[in-house]
């Protein structure tokens, strides 16, 4: 248990210190480098106890250990304005490169029903730093840049209530963090312009649940599941109620999905997810642009994206004994529309196809190590009337691709 808790204590200090950036939107395209090996199909494939960030229902039938792991992200975004009588030209927003998103989880198995466990993961986040800045012709002063982090702690329990099916809950316990630079130039438009920009970090808390089931069928060769994750109401970033809709409000949207992975022979599992998120229920996302009413009231501009469904498909191949090898592709809706690219200059979350790659190496019967690559295919999203008339009219448009790389450690007991 000595080992746990030093692995917990130190997830929380590396989250809380690292930056996050993320690609269906802003939540991570898989949760446990296993999982992102198969382009995060998790909701049936249960891997280790990350299993709880998807579907807790997992946790009936992954045993008792311990998962430690670290994913590097190293994101590539730029933004173009075009037919700017005031700012045409190309921005680079890699003022920082790369970025680690450590994960750390534990499951055990009480009796022959119940199983409980936590998870410490990122949720997802955004990041942009802009040395030259798009906004400087708009009045901003200084380089440009919004950095989100997100981090959960979710204990869990889940419940076999027959000998093959399973539900469980978790709680969504949040911490998360903000901080904007470089957008003083809209000081004009917001309720509250001394809260606006370059006000230092700021942080928030929020609890929400998950709650899952599954179901393994004709001999376990079918597995089944469902999750479900409430939106997680969170405290106001007061440094930034200026910004952000609602007084600085920022809470994560609802999630929800199925999934189902099938043994089509002994060695080889396919994998399917279908998962779906409300972006547009957060003011502070959701809205779209509106310059008539002034940033950070409830009608306030937000980054106006929509909804989003998510598509991935992973196989698993157990290649000998001692090596698994697996891969996925995951394809997720726009989240930005054409005519909403201006604000989201400060966040181009706008891939969505994602090809990965993953192995796994049994050390002994108690230890294994795996890795996983994903790269996340190069987006561009052409603005539409993206600029409005009183900033000069025009276009920006916005580019991004992602290498991401995940390394693991479990021990099972």
């Amino acid at each position: 248990m000595k080992t746990i808790y030093s692995a917990l204590s130190l997830g929380i200090l590396a989250i809380f210190s690292s930056a996050t950036h993320a690609t269906t939107g802003y939540f991570m395209h898989g949760y446990g480098v296993k999982a992102q090996g198969n382009a995060g199909t998790s909701i049936a494939n249960f891997n280790d106890a990350l299993t709880i960030a998807s579907n807790p229902a997992g946790l009936s039938w992954v045993g008792q250990q311990v998962n430690v792991g670290a994913t590097v992200f190293a994101p590539d975004r730029s933004a173009n304005i075009q037919d700017s009588p005031q700012a045409n030209g190309e921005y680079d927003a890699n003022g920082r490169e790369y970025f680690v998103i450590p994960e750390v989880a534990y499951s055990h198995p009480v009796n022959d029903q119940i199983a409980v466990g936590f998870a410490i993961y990122g949720n997802g986040g955004m990041n942009t730093s802009y040395k030259q800045s798009p906004f400087e012709k708009y009045g901003s002063t200084g380089p440009a840049g919004v950095n989100l982090s997100q981090v959960f702690f979710s204990p869990a329990v889940a419940w076999k209530y027959a000998p093959n099916q399973s539900v469980a809950v978790a709680s969504n316990i949040m911490y998360q963090q903000f901080e904007a630079k470089g957008i003083d130039g809209f000081a004009q438009l917001s309720q509250d312009s001394s809260n606006l920009s370059n006000r230092g970090k700021d942080s928030s808390t929020g609890i929400g649940f998950k709650l899952g089931w599954s179901g393994q069928f004709f001999d376990d060769q079918l597995t089944l599941g469902a999750k479900y994750s409430s939106k997680v109401k969170a405290g106001t970033f007061d440094k930034y109620r200026g910004l952000f809709a609602e007084n600085g409000g920022f809470d994560v949207p609802e999630s929800y999905g199925v999934g189902a992975a099938f043994k089509l022979t002994p060695a080889l599992t396919l994998a399917a997810d279908v998962e779906r998120i409300n972006y547009s229920d957060i003011a502070s996302v959701g809205n779209p642009l509106n310059l008539t009413q002034p940033l950070g009231t409830a009608q306030g501009a937000g980054f106006g994206w929509q909804d989003i469904n998510i598509y991935k498909v992973g196989a698993t191949y157990q290649a000998t004994p001692k090596l698994s090898l697996r891969a996925g592709y995951s394809h997720n809706d726009q989240p930005i529309k054409a005519d909403q690219t201006f604000l989201n200059i400060l966040a181009p979350g706008v891939v969505q196809d994602h090809l990965s790659l993953g192995a796994t190496w049994l050390i002994d019967t108690h230890q294994d190590v795996s890795i996983a690559y994903t790269r996340a295919l190069e987006k561009e999203v052409k603005g539409q009337n993206s600029i409005p008339a009183n900033f000069g009219g025009g276009n920006a448009n916005l580019k991004m691709n992602q290498n991401i790389l995940g390394l693991a450690y479990s021990y099972k007991f």
